[in-house]
């Protein structure tokens, strides 16, 4: 991978203010009554200093061009197709609406594996979000790209069966269907053109999704209010997340939590017991 070796360790800073719009966007979006004090939710710091490329540094899947200039952040792997495989997230301090805040993004590492679909190349970025206390959230994000499928690839994931998810052995339990117009919302708060959370022709012609694909981070959100809900707000100190397999629009999702030990362990599942999602975290002390 010493093709990749200038990439790593390269940085940008971009900066945001959480303003009172932002956040009524987003509880809007969970459908989520506007909480007593100033705090922002646990999961809002995605939709913070989202990439802002110009529509003409666009490329085919909707994503900011990636080539070898110095204003591509993201090193040009030739790989056609992204998805967002997984992160590791530390709250350290709640933000404020009304803070300006900056975030300083670096590769951390790429790294290149082959699989049972092809080539596949991981790119390990770290994010630091700080506001006007200082740091206040750390992730390390896994973005995995892969080899485009043939066009008579069997359509993923494969049709559901019968609804046979089972929630006995967790101890919370509900059930979401992510809707288009909630598909178009997070994409619209995030900043995030890519077509598979939208144009439905693209994702099933081009990358062979059975339909529209949740946002993994959309799904992480889901859970992160499941946790909301049982333990009250920015209760978690940690939160790491991967995904495991394509949650499709209009079809439901379970979202279940269970403590495991000294940790609280979430998943989200497929209708018919296919997981979409697991994900670890920990409760602040």
């Amino acid at each position: 991978m010493g093709e990749w070796n200038a990439w790593i360790g390269r940085e940008e800073v971009r900066t945001d203010r959480i303003g009172d719009g932002l956040v009524s966007r987003w509880l809007a979006t969970f459908d989520r009554d506007v909480p007593e004090s100033d705090f922002v939710p646990q999961g809002l710091h995605w939709c913070l200093c989202p990439p802002d490329a110009a529509t003409a540094r666009l490329g085919p899947d909707g994503h900011p061009l990636r080539d070898d200039s110095t204003v591509s952040f993201l090193p040009p792997v030739p790989l056609p197709r992204r998805m967002w495989a997984s992160s590791k997230v530390e709250f350290l301090t709640p933000l404020r609406i009304g803070e300006t805040v900056s975030r300083t993004s670096r590769i951390q590492s790429i790294t290149e594996k082959s699989g049972g679909s092809g080539q596949l190349v991981f790119v390990d970025v770290a994010h630091e979000i700080s506001g006007e206390a200082g740091p206040a959230l750390r992730e390390v994000q896994s973005i995995v790209y892969r080899d485009a499928s043939g066009p008579d690839a069997p359509l993923s994931p494969p049709e559901t069966g019968a609804e046979y998810f089972n929630a006995s052995g967790w101890t919370s339990h509900i059930t979401h269907i992510p809707s288009a117009p909630l598909l178009f919302r997070y994409s619209a708060l995030t900043f995030n053109s890519h077509r598979i959370h939208y144009d439905l022709p693209y994702a099933q012609g081009e990358e062979r999704y059975r339909g529209l694909v949740v946002h993994g981070p959309l799904t992480a959100t889901l859970l992160l209010d499941l946790a909301r809900r049982e333990l009250g707000d920015n209760a978690l100190a940690s939160f790491d997340f991967r995904g495991l397999s394509p949650a499709i629009c209009d079809e439901a999702l379970h979202l279940v939590m269970r403590a495991q030990g000294g940790a609280i362990e979430l998943a989200a599942f497929a209708g018919d017991g296919r997981q979409v999602m697991a994900a670890i975290s920990r409760r602040k002390v």
